[in-house]
């Protein structure tokens, strides 16, 4: 709050831009560290062959494995869908945030929203902007899920837009939304694990005498919503580049059950520490940018 009679505000025009610039600046630091955790998530138990080496083995062992056989550039796959999803799916769920928050506890609300509300609005933004966005997260996923290939063998896809065209010419235009169950779930869920512990814990954090609301303060809540996004989305997670990367599976429920089966419940922390270093550091850079590009946005107005 300003002093003299004004208030900061930012419109949703505003809220959506700073959202959609903060998702795309963190996704493109860190999405080496998510290619890499598609990668080890998608690399199944042998089973049959107990000898066999697994490929890839930890998040800096695949990370450099494919830097070496694919190329640094390998790295980045999927980065164009990957930018359209968070110019959709970032600006939406993170824009929207503040709006939906306001609306469940009511125009006159003063105090400390409840914990309870934050989680809501979370779960309802996330929601909401992955059904909207759920084509161009299958387009990341089935570029970044393909290695190197044999001389001689083509590429299913050329890029972000070919992609798009052959899946919507060879499996139908619903085939874009496929997986959209449990990608609702996860992205409902991790949306409100991030937003609201991130609301919660600098909440937290600004009551501590001597902290203000600056960087560092920035730095740590982000720190606690990656975590806390991790540690409630993981599961999720596993199922969901399990169900996108490969069609075996009849359902999200026929995918927890067979993973449970044949590789026990650790399974589905699997790339655990990659998914951390992934979503924390996500998390840290989305937070310390928004929190920046937001300023750009707010104008003060007569209370």
């Amino acid at each position: 709050m300003a002093d003299h009679g004004t208030k900061t505000e930012i419109s949703f025009a505003g809220r959506f831009a700073s959202s959609a610039i903060a998702a795309c600046f963190a996704e493109l630091c860190t999405i080496p560290l998510d290619t890499a955790k598609v990668r080890l998530q998608l690399q199944k138990k042998a089973a049959t062959d107990a000898m066999a080496m697994p490929k890839y083995r930890g998040m800096l062992g695949t990370v450099t494995t494919i830097a070496r056989e694919e190329g640094m550039t390998a790295l980045w796959k999927g980065i164009v869908p990957g930018l359209h999803r968070q110019c959709l799916f970032g600006g939406l769920r993170i824009g929207l945030y503040e709006p939906v928050k306001a609306i469940y506890v009511g125009e006159n609300f003063v105090g400390d929203i409840p914990l309870s509300k934050k989680i809501l609005a979370g779960l309802t933004t996330g929601a909401l902007a992955i059904t909207v966005a759920n084509p161009t997260d299958l387009v990341k996923v089935r570029l970044q899920a393909e290695g190197k290939l044999p001389p001689g063998v083509p590429r299913r896809y050329s890029g972000a837009l070919n992609a798009y065209s052959t899946i919507v010419r060879q499996e139908g235009l619903g085939a874009l939304w496929t997986g959209l169950g449990p990608n609702v779930a996860r992205n409902a869920i991790i949306n409100a694990a991030e937003l609201a512990s991130y609301d919660q814990v600098k909440q937290t954090i600004l009551k501590i005498p001597g902290f203000t609301d600056n960087v560092f303060t920035h730095l740590l809540s982000g720190l606690g919503a990656g975590f806390f996004a991790v540690c409630i989305g993981s599961p999720v997670d596993v199922v969901k580049s399990r169900m996108m990367g490969d069609s075996a599976y009849k359902s999200t429920l026929d995918c927890f059950v067979k993973t449970t089966k044949n590789e026990g419940p650790l399974a589905f922390y699997k790339g655990f520490l990659p998914n951390f270093g992934r979503l924390g550091s996500w998390n840290v850079i989305m937070f310390l940018t928004l929190e920046q590009v937001k300023k750009l946005f707010a104008r003060e107005v007569p209370v």
